[in-house]
């Protein structure tokens, strides 16, 4: 019997998968546990819609992260922080601090998890942050700490 897998089942397919089952199988377990679903021709082209829904929805993702690349780009963060001898700071810059001076000066919500700062910053100066906007799309943000007087 064909099925849709409606989530994953370990060692017999992935969600939005059609395969061939047997039919105990399929009737006994899938269908009561709502993994899956038969595949008749309606169950199909409603699977193929959703398919097709889902795709326009990532593009349109992307062309969002393309965008917010763009923008991300053209800035430069200004953060103040005290600092000793040597430009040294006392304490560090974080990703929540990028994050939340994005969205106080810019009006830009970003995620501080999306900002990957391998290390904080503890020195004055500029610093260049990438920012995993999307798998496939990631921005270079500038960002500018001063001394605080």
């Amino acid at each position: 019997m064909k099925v849709i897998f409606l989530k994953d089942v370990k060692g017999k397919g992935k969600k939005g998968e059609i395969k061939n089952v047997a039919d105990g199988y399929a009737h006994n377990f899938l269908f009561k546990q709502n993994l899956a679903i038969e595949a008749n021709n309606a169950n199909v082209s409603s699977l193929e819609g959703q398919q097709k829904k889902e795709e326009k929805e990532a593009a349109e993702e992307l062309k969002q992260a393309q965008v917010l690349k763009e923008k991300l780009e053209k800035l430069t963060v200004e953060l103040k922080a005290k600092s000793g001898e040597g430009g040294r700071l006392f304490g560090s810059i974080t990703s929540k601090q990028i994050a939340d001076a994005l969205k106080k000066g810019h009006d830009i919500k970003l995620d501080k998890r999306k900002i990957e700062l391998p290390d904080a910053i503890r020195a004055l100066g500029f610093t260049n942050v990438p920012v995993k906007l999307h798998t496939q799309v990631t921005a270079t943000l500038k960002v500018h700490v001063t001394e605080e007087k």
